[in-house]
């Protein structure tokens, strides 16, 4: 007990100067790292927007699309002719947002690894 008091007295605690510092140093990771999930969700919350009012205004141009050659249908063979090109609009267009989303998917996994590990998000 006095070999303690007589540390105390002295000020040489270096197991306390470490033991702050690492307390520190892991504060400091914590805040980063929820400060990297936190502008991971807001990214997130943006890519959804823009995301949802592209593939709406490329529903509406395909729908557009589909009336005006509907309305320009004269006979069966137009109106097979028509479904089949519109079919196959739709299809590109299920093709190419599934391999954005893919993609998408991809980065994000990327992300959340550097988050995790520690590293730069960008």
């Amino acid at each position: 007990m006095s070999e303690l008091s007589e540390r105390a007295a002295s000020g040489s605690f270096p197991a306390a100067a470490n033991a702050e510092a690492e307390a520190t140093k892991l504060n400091q990771g914590a805040l980063e790292f929820m400060l990297g999930a936190q502008r991971m969700m807001f990214e997130e919350m943006v890519f959804l927007g823009d995301e949802m009012l592209e593939r709406t205004r490329t529903e509406m141009h395909l729908f557009t699309e589909f009336v005006a050659k509907m309305a320009s249908a004269h006979s069966v063979r137009d109106v097979r002719t028509m479904c089949q090109e519109c079919g196959q609009h739709q299809l590109d267009f299920l093709r190419r947002d599934s391999e954005r989303l893919f993609r998408h998917g991809e980065r994000m996994i990327a992300a959340t690894s550097n988050l995790i590990s520690g590293r730069s998000l960008n």
